[in-house]
């Protein structure tokens, strides 16, 4: 794993993203702590990794402005705000569905506000992950996103779809499909704008 790990980060580094390694969560905010400035604008996308590695409590104890898309008792018009508020973030925080062993990202979304400003707008994206995200190719990971994490992350979202009944993916068309948005990203122009962070333990789907 040590081999893979450093292989991962040595090709992010190849396509102008950084790549980091912690052992476990309490690093991990620690590092995140020394990315992120007092007072910065910092937007998130929806993320089990970062909900169980303490990611968002950390955000919301911080001295940031934070803009928290969990809020309860948020309407669909308070949560739009938010989403394009994220695209003039300091630093945008967010999961990633895979990343590749030569160093790309692959994500699949439902209505874009978590992959759209990993494209563009904020400053600086940090992507965490845990060691279960990693996969050998593109092909694997597009379909461990699909087969893997889409069924649980729309059980996790309470959808109607086949997948939550079925346990796998049929590319159906439901109303209710959380896979619309399949986006691979290979490199950066900005160096280091992307920063990944991977943790030595396995986290989210």
């Amino acid at each position: 794993m040590d081999e893979k790990i450093n292989k991962v980060i040595l090709n992010l580094q190849r396509n102008n993203m950084a790549g980091y390694f912690v052992e476990n969560k309490e690093d991990l905010i620690q590092l995140i702590a020394s990315l992120i400035k007092k007072g910065e604008k910092v937007g998130c996308g929806d993320s089990v990794t970062l909900e169980e590695t303490g990611v968002f409590e950390f955000m919301r104890g911080g001295d940031f402005v934070f803009y928290d898309k969990h809020q309860k008792g948020l309407t669909p018009e308070e949560k739009r705000e938010i989403y394009l508020k994220n695209f003039d973030a300091d630093t945008f925080l967010t999961g990633t569905n895979a990343i590749t062993l030569d160093g790309k990202l692959f994500n699949i979304d439902g209505n874009g506000s978590r992959v759209a400003p990993m494209l563009y707008g904020p400053k600086q994206i940090i992507v965490v992950a845990g060691i279960n995200k990693l996969t050998d190719t593109v092909e694997d990971a597009i379909n461990r996103t699909r087969q893997v994490a889409a069924p649980l992350d729309a059980k996790r979202l309470n959808k109607d779809t086949p997948c939550t009944k079925l346990d796998r993916c049929i590319d159906c068309r439901h109303e209710q499909r959380i896979c619309n948005d399949f986006v691979l990203i290979t490199g950066q122009f900005v160096k280091d704008r992307i920063k990944v962070i991977l943790i030595n333990q396995e986290y989210g789907f």
